[in-house]
């Protein structure tokens, strides 16, 4: 199973990679338009103007209409160009932007994080060592799996609602 999911994992990488570089993100649109061009001038036997017109109405999935594929191979370009834009550029490009945008300036960095959990241990026995000391019972503490853990029981579409996020302050 492992060597069939290798291309699939390669692919994924590849578009975070992708997603992640306004700059190959755009040099990659613009490779895309003059290439759709080229071979829709090719195909078509359009002009360069013409084709390069027509991939950049074609991209933006505006379609004016003034100028449009005769044979099926500028059809088939059309969809595919389309497609590309619509299922992988257009996305990636709005991923990008909108994860610069919705950033959590409040989030602990994991270093910040390992030390809290340090601290808490630390605390656990400290308190340990002195109820030891007063002869106190303490009660064992609640071993709870996290809220948005698989198989916590918690339906998938509930798990963000109870993620444990902090509240926002005031």
């Amino acid at each position: 199973m492992e060597p069939l999911l290798l291309p699939f994992r390669w692919i994924y990488r590849g578009l975070v990679w992708f997603a992640n570089s306004p700059r190959t993100l755009i040099i990659s649109y613009l490779l895309m338009i003059v290439v759709a061009g080229v071979i829709y001038g090719q195909v078509e036997d359009a002009s360069a103007a013409d084709a390069v017109w027509w991939a950049v109405v074609t991209a933006s999935t505006v379609g004016y209409g003034d100028i449009s594929p005769t044979t099926w191979a500028g059809r088939f370009l059309a969809a595919l160009l389309i497609s590309t834009m619509v299922l992988l550029v257009i996305p990636l490009i709005t991923a990008h932007f909108a994860s610069r945008l919705i950033v959590d300036d409040d989030a602990f960095e994991h270093d910040e994080q390992e030390e809290l959990k340090h601290d808490v241990r630390r605390m656990r026995a400290l308190l340990e060592e002195l109820a030891a000391r007063h002869d106190i019972d303490l009660p064992e503490p609640e071993r709870r799996q996290p809220l948005n853990a698989p198989d916590s029981g918690v339906p998938l579409w509930e798990r963000s609602k109870k993620s444990g996020k902090r509240p926002p302050r005031s």
